[in-house]
């Protein structure tokens, strides 16, 4: 069974950076989507960033700009680049990779900014 590792959580000050890894225990296939979300909780879980398989991106409107997510396929590892970071992007990120077949899901790490 494949198994998602996030990792880079941590507390950050207002305008600092932080850059989250996801590691896939195995290589996968037939990828539609890999993507990075958040939860909180007083909110659902939200979608942050999001690439597909051709590399096309999307990203929340409350982190373009600041945010960028990549992928380094070789080593089956997803990022999130996170810069200029606000209080209120405080929560738990997941990271999620959707293939042809199943949806899988990380444990999660807490990011928290605060002065």
């Amino acid at each position: 069974q494949l198994q998602l590792a996030e990792s880079g959580g941590d507390l950050v000050q207002p305008g600092g950076s932080l850059r989250l890894s996801c590691v896939a225990s195995q290589r996968l296939f037939g990828i539609n989507t890999m993507g990075w979300y958040r939860q909180t909780p007083e909110k659902q879980r939200e979608s942050v960033a999001v690439i597909t398989s051709g590399g096309n991106t999307n990203y929340a409107d409350s982190v373009k700009g600041r945010f960028t997510i990549s992928r380094d396929n070789a080593k089956n590892t997803m990022f999130l680049q996170m810069n200029s970071l606000k209080r209120e992007d405080t929560a738990v990120y997941f990271c999620n990779i959707l293939t042809k077949w199943n949806d899988y899901w990380g444990q999660g790490t807490q990011v928290t900014v605060s002065s």
